[in-house]
């Protein structure tokens, strides 16, 4: 299994990280750490140095409750920090974070390796058209209604099947537009409550009956702060037991604030396959 992109390509034959870069003032945790030009390149730099596959860039916080921001602001911050980080290392894998089809065609033309949507699809219906003609990898993610609502007493009859309709559903309406390097993120935190979140890391593997890498983005959230009785800055050793679980139910890419420990979690857990 691997993702090819133009200018190189990367193996998940062993489970790999995408170290997050937000560039936001208001993220749920990280928010207004990385503003500026120095700050930015230092995480880039220290990310890749402790074994980041790849940095995802995120200029629009959609954590639970976060207010939309214009188009234009996510995309002037987004472009600026791309291009910063390119500059600087130009052979790195660069991930955007974005549900706007405008935003992410823009940045990949501008040298953006891939796409990550946290919306699946459903926040712009063009979208999937967009990733299509790009021809990039695409991480499809599963979400009940978007960041402004998603929290508001998410409803579920059955969690995990429901997720999957809607992930295989996405899959076939993706694949329609010729794109087939697609990632598949379960949402965790995206319209769900904790027992349902722990019920999708539970039946986790049961989503490789796509034939398709996983993505875990559980770092520091909600459903290991909650579960902990915890803030987020003190949820790391919860976010690494929750992602060893993730591997151990067959996660290809773990989403992380904390590269170092990831990628530790990793080692110790191909040792113990």
């Amino acid at each position: 299994m691997q993702l090819v992109f133009k200018h190189k390509t990367l193996s998940l034959s062993t489970p790999a990280v995408m170290g997050i870069l937000n560039v936001t003032p208001d993220s749920f945790y990280d928010g207004g750490k990385y503003g500026d030009e120095k700050s930015i390149l230092l995480q880039a730099e220290k990310m890749l140095s402790e074994g980041a596959a790849i940095i995802d860039i995120g200029a629009c916080s959609t954590r639970p409750g976060a207010p939309e921001i214009p188009e234009e602001e996510e995309l002037n911050r987004l472009i600026s920090a791309l291009k910063l980080v390119r500059k600087k290392f130009p052979d790195a894998v660069i991930s955007v974070d974005t549900f706007r089809s405008r935003v992410a065609h823009q940045a990949v033309n501008e040298s953006a390796d891939m796409v990550n949507d946290v919306s699946g699809g459903t926040m712009d219906e063009r979208m999937f058209e967009t990733v299509g003609k790009l021809r990039v990898p695409y991480v499809l993610t599963h979400i009940k209604g978007n960041p402004q609502t998603m929290q508001n007493n998410p409803e579920y009859k059955d969690v995990v099947k429901e997720v999957e309709y809607f992930i295989g559903d996405k899959i076939n309406a993706l694949r329609k537009t010729g794109t087939n390097q697609i990632i598949v993120d379960v949402g965790f935190g995206f319209g769900k409550t904790l027992e349902h979140n722990y019920s999708l890391l539970k039946h986790f593997g049961e989503f490789k009956e796509f034939g398709l890498p996983l993505l875990a983005g559980i770092s520091r959230k909600g459903m290991v702060c909650k579960a902990l009785g915890i803030k987020p800055e003190r949820s790391l050793n919860g976010t690494t037991t929750a992602n060893t679980i993730a591997l151990m139910n067959g996660a290809n890419i773990l989403r992380v604030h904390d590269v170092k420990e990831a990628k530790e979690a990793i080692k110790i857990f191909n040792f113990a396959k």
